[in-house]
This record gives structure tokens, C-alpha cells and sequence, in this order.
């Protein structure tokens, strides 16, 4: 088996080392015999393969500006975004590209930053930003319950869609609904860094299975020893939420 997997701007939507997210996919990909390869989408390029042709696709996070440097490179790629995420194609996105997922983003200059408008979503951006640690409840059948991460995000976002999981430390979304991210098909946004999959590599193994069973069928992954990230994770859980 392998897999097929597109970082999008990686030098540009990597302001919190998201990055990494590609590395941990990688390596628990190998550790269980499962090839992968690798593509860059950069502006500008032509990349060998198609995104509908993706079996999973990485975004991460970015500044305003860096956002608005890639919204008209990003908007040629809409139909087949959208294409991808409703035919079941795996999708994270962290952050500024979350945001670029809906129907606007308004700057702090209360520009405009143009969007792909795939989802019924907005975000506004405010002097007030949400900063620190953050642990959810996921709502998608994860065990551990809890996703820890990261945030770091002038934008306030409102949708109506299913969401990651409910704050039970930090701010999510908007510091307001107590949710966090968003849900769609095989498609998940979120404002956690960390990376968000080092931090929790229950959801990493969510996005291999989900990318394995679009292109094989599968029923089930092969288990890795995870007593070391989960030793870190349930650390940051058990410290902040007993502070």
C-alpha cells in the first residue's frame, strides 16, 4: 500500500511549524509498511500530480499578509478543492488556511481577504488574539477523548458545521461557542499548532485510516506503541487542567 500525499505552500503555511504534520504522517506510514510519497504544491508551479489524485491533502498556518499573497493562486485550485473534499478526500488545515476554506476572512484593516467560499463559514480578525494551550473533547470517536495543541489566531470563526471537539481549556473558534474546528467528510479544519499531530497521534491515525480505507477498503490499522506520545499528551492534559 501507499499513499499519495500533497503539503500545499509548504514554505509559506508554516508559520508554527506545521510542517511537521507531513513528517509524523510520514514515519507512522513507514513504521507499518506503508510507502509514501511526497509532493510539494508551490505557487506558482505545475505539480505532478493532481489534487483529486491526492490521498491526503496538508495545509497550515500563515500570517494575513502570507494569506493574502496566496489567495489568488489558491482560488485557481477551488473547483478542485472542492471536488476533492466532496468525493471524501482527507484534508487538514491549520489556522490561516482553515480560514481560507470559507466564505470571507476580514483583516484587522477590515479588508477583505478573498476565499474559496467552499464552506458557509467567516472569520474576523481582532486585535484580541487567542493565545495559549488548548485541550478539546473530540467529537469524532477518538480515544483518548482529548486533542491538546497550540493557539495562536486573530481570527474569530463562526460556522454552523460539525466542530473538532469542545474546549475544555483555551479559547477554539471564537472564545465564545466553546467549539473548536470544523468537520466535513474526511475534511478537518483547526486552529491547533504544534504540530497538531506530534501532540496527538490518535488523529494522525485517524487521517491514515480514513486515507487508506478512500483507496483500499480497509477495516483497521495496524497498532504502533504510542506509550511515549501518549505519555506527553496526557501530561499536558493532566497539568492544565488540575492547575
Amino acid at each position: 500500500m501507499e499513499l499519495d500525499i500533497i503539503e500545499m505552500y509548504p514554505y509559506i503555511l508554516n508559520i508554527y511549524g506545521d510542517n511537521g504534520n507531513y513528517q509524523i504522517l510520514k514515519k507512522r506510514c513507514e513504521w507499518r509498511g506503508i510507502k509514501v510519497n511526497g509532493y510539494k504544491f508551490k505557487k506558482d508551479e505545475k505539480l505532478d500530480i493532481s489534487i483529486e489524485d491526492a490521498d491526503i491533502i496538508l495545509m497550515g498556518g500563515a500570517s494575513d499578509k502570507a494569506q493574502t499573497i496566496l489567495s489568488e493562486d489558491l482560488m485557481k485550485e477551488r473547483d478542485l478543492l472542492y471536488n476533492y473534499i466532496e468525493n471524501n478526500g482527507v484534508l487538514l488545515a491549520i489556522c490561516g488556511s482553515y480560514q481560507m476554506f470559507g466564505n470571507r476572512y476580514v483583516d484587522l484593516n477590515k479588508e477583505n481577504i478573498r476565499c474559496l467560499e467552499i464552506f458557509d463559514m467567516e472569520s474576523v480578525s481582532s486585535e484580541n488574539r487567542l493565545i495559549g494551550n488548548i485541550i478539546l473533547e473530540n467529537n469524532i470517536g477518538l480515544n483518548p477523548k482529548s486533542l491538546v495543541g497550540f493557539e495562536n489566531h486573530g481570527g474569530y470563526t463562526y460556522h454552523e458545521y460539525g466542530n473538532l471537539g469542545n474546549v475544555k481549556y483555551g479559547s477554539g473558534n471564537n472564545g465564545e461557542d466553546f467549539k473548536e474546528g470544523l468537520v466535513y467528510k474526511n475534511f478537518i479544519g483547526s486552529y491547533l499548532h504544534g504540530p497538531i499531530l506530534s501532540k496527538n497521534p490518535h488523529l494522525a491515525d485517524k487521517i491514515i485510516f480514513d486515507a487508506l480505507k478512500r483507496k483500499y477498503n480497509i477495516n483497521s490499522l495496524k497498532s504502533l506503541d504510542d506509550s511515549i506520545e501518549l505519555k506527553a499528551h496526557n501530561f499536558i492534559v493532566d497539568n492544565l487542567l488540575n492547575e
